[in-house]
């Protein structure tokens, strides 16, 4: 299996700063994409940021220039920066990845526990 851990949520006030990590474990042969998703109460599950294995990195339109995500690709590990914070990032951050666990078994998604993050106004 693929254990994804999360850590770095907490309560900061409005403008404050957080830094999310997640390290990727277990039976894992490659790794294409690890991201980060999030739900606040009452919605769905949104993407904030993914980083591909290349580097390459998507955000959803509310978070860019705020949030920054980040890779270590000999770790299997994502980071997240999330700078000038607002109310409305308050929700519960799942750390995600697209990874194989062998070179004959097609890629699966597999989540994190989640953390949760509280911006307090």
């Amino acid at each position: 299996q693929v254990r994804l851990v999360e850590s770095g949520g907490g309560l900061v006030q409005t403008g404050g700063s957080l830094r999310l990590s997640c390290a990727a474990s277990g039976s894992i042969f490659s790794i294409n994409v690890m991201g980060w998703y999030r739900q606040a109460p009452g919605k769905q599950r949104e993407l904030v940021a993914t980083i591909s294995r290349s580097g390459s990195t998507n955000y959803v339109d509310s978070v860019k220039g705020r949030f920054t995500i980040s890779g270590d690709n000999a770790k299997n590990t994502v980071y997240l920066q999330m700078n000038s914070l607002k109310a409305e990032d308050t929700a519960v951050y799942y750390c995600y990845c697209n990874a194989k666990r062998s070179s004959l078994i097609a890629a699966n998604d597999y989540w994190g526990q989640g953390a949760q993050v509280t911006v307090s106004s």
